[in-house]
């Protein structure tokens, strides 16, 4: 039964991560705006904030596009772990765990559930899978 579950359970992770990412980065450009996110990103401290902000925002766009599709999951899920990592370095880290008050407490769990998701096959309809580009633990057993 677990076995049955586990595919199914790995895509509704696969999209709902990649989802929070795909809007986060989407926001980083259409709300706040390139701009905007570049003047965040200096007042975080971020180094090279003129190249960090549309560089972060691409990658969330195409890393949670990557994670939904389940496609390049190894790849998409580190870059997406470092860039939260440089969330809680540059932003989140100094407001202590909570998230409620600014914390690390998302970005934590973002970062390893990218990871998570990136690592594990990506479950099912994963393109990785699909094309044989990624062997599954269950591939690999057989």
């Amino acid at each position: 039964m677990i076995d049955q579950a586990r595919p199914v359970a790995l895509l509704l992770a696969r999209v709902a991560v990649g989802a929070v990412f795909l809007v986060h980065g989407y926001q980083k450009f259409a709300t706040m705006g390139i701009a905007g996110t570049t003047q965040f990103f200096q007042s975080a401290g971020v180094p090279l904030p003129g190249v960090a902000a549309p560089v972060v925002a691409v990658l969330e766009v195409v890393g949670g596009l990557a994670l939904i599709l389940g496609a390049a999951l190894p790849v998409a899920g580190a870059l997406l772990a470092l860039d939260m990592l440089g969330a809680v370095v540059f932003v989140h880290g100094q407001n202590g765990f909570a998230a409620g008050e600014g914390g690390y407490e998302f970005v934590l769990t973002l970062a390893a559930a990218s990871l998570a998701v990136g690592f594990t096959g990506g479950g099912a309809l994963a393109l990785d899978t699909l094309l044989g580009r990624r062997r599954t633990p269950e591939r690999a057993a057989a």
